[in-house]
């Protein structure tokens, strides 16, 4: 049995459809990405499998249990983690992981190997209030708050979104050996970077889910050449770019240029012979594999001509 099942679910806000008749499986004791921009739907799907949004249209259940009508029952075997932070923050760290181990009926004794390695790491800060926490201390203490019940499944709605690197490698690190103990883990991140830490992932952009599958099969499924393509003037380096024959999209990657390209028609060479007699002289290009990222600006179209 899968541990989510979401079938058809629709969300409109006015006339805004922020989820269009999203479907997936999440199998069980893994970790499931999903991946896309801010205002993709990606909390608006969060919000409704946590029970605490109805869905205009779909279903979906949790470890079998009907997000609808047993939405009571749900709520005892998950842990959800917000992307803003909800602690309570005039009180201390013990005390927001005491109250809500009260709420699920246990204590944080019961529970303690559940948190015990993450928890370790905010301890010695215990007495200070939720709201004087660091960025990744805050996150660390949400993460606590979220397990403490030992829940089958953990839904995080990008949880790691303005902490620092460090914090988000550790974070990652953290989910791996909380998936090892048997806890299914669903994760929402606008970072494609961390698409490779999930087992699987879905792609959503508007609502609408554009890929699925592991990171390898949706960057094996990549049907073009790539070059990363530098220079000067970058900006209409791109747009020129982007008129190139042969040039199937290019969008800014980092400090670079990522240009697909079909090689029936293009190649390096012509591409920077190309560039040379429009003005732009010096440029590098260098063949390079495709990310996750840029199978996202595929699917989505972005970056096209």
């Amino acid at each position: 049995m899968n541990a989510i099942e979401i079938n058809g679910i629709v969300k409109s806000y006015g006339n805004v459809r922020a989820v269009d008749g999203i479907s997936l499986s999440v199998g069980e004791g893994e970790i499931f990405g999903l991946i896309g921009p801010d205002g993709a739907g990606k909390t608006t799907l969060f919000r409704i499998m946590t029970t605490l949004m109805l869905p205009d249209s779909g279903s979906g259940t949790v470890c079998g249990l009907d997000i609808v009508k047993d939405f009571a029952r749900v709520r005892r075997i998950i842990g959800y983690m917000p992307g803003k932070f909800s602690l309570y923050q005039d009180l201390s760290v013990r005390e927001n992981l005491d109250y809500f181990a009260t709420l699920f009926g246990t204590t944080v004794r019961e529970n303690y190997e559940n948190i015990r390695e993450i928890y370790s790491q905010i301890e010695p800060f215990e007495d200070r209030r939720a709201g004087k926490l660091s960025g990744g201390m805050k996150q660390k203490l949400a993460l606590c708050c979220a397990l403490v019940h030992h829940p089958s499944v953990l839904f995080l709605d990008e949880p790691t979104t303005g902490v620092d690197a460090v914090s988000r490698s550790d974070f990652w690190n953290m989910l791996s050996r909380i998936k090892a103990s048997g806890v299914t883990v669903f994760v929402s991140t606008p970072y494609m970077d961390e698409a490779a830490q999930c087992d699987r992932l879905a792609l959503i952009r508007d609502g609408v889910i554009i890929g699925t599958g592991t990171p390898d099969e949706i960057v094996s499924d990549f049907p073009y050449r790539l070059l990363s393509v530098g220079g000067d003037r970058m900006y209409p380096l791109l747009k020129e770019l982007r008129k190139t024959d042969g040039v199937i999209s290019c969008f800014a990657f980092g400090d670079s240029h990522h240009v697909a390209y079909d090689p029936a028609v293009t190649g390096r060479e012509r591409i920077l012979a190309s560039l040379a007699d429009a003005g732009f002289r010096g440029c590098s290009a260098v063949e390079t594999a495709p990310s996750v990222e840029d199978c996202f600006m595929w699917l989505s179209g972005s970056g096209d001509n």
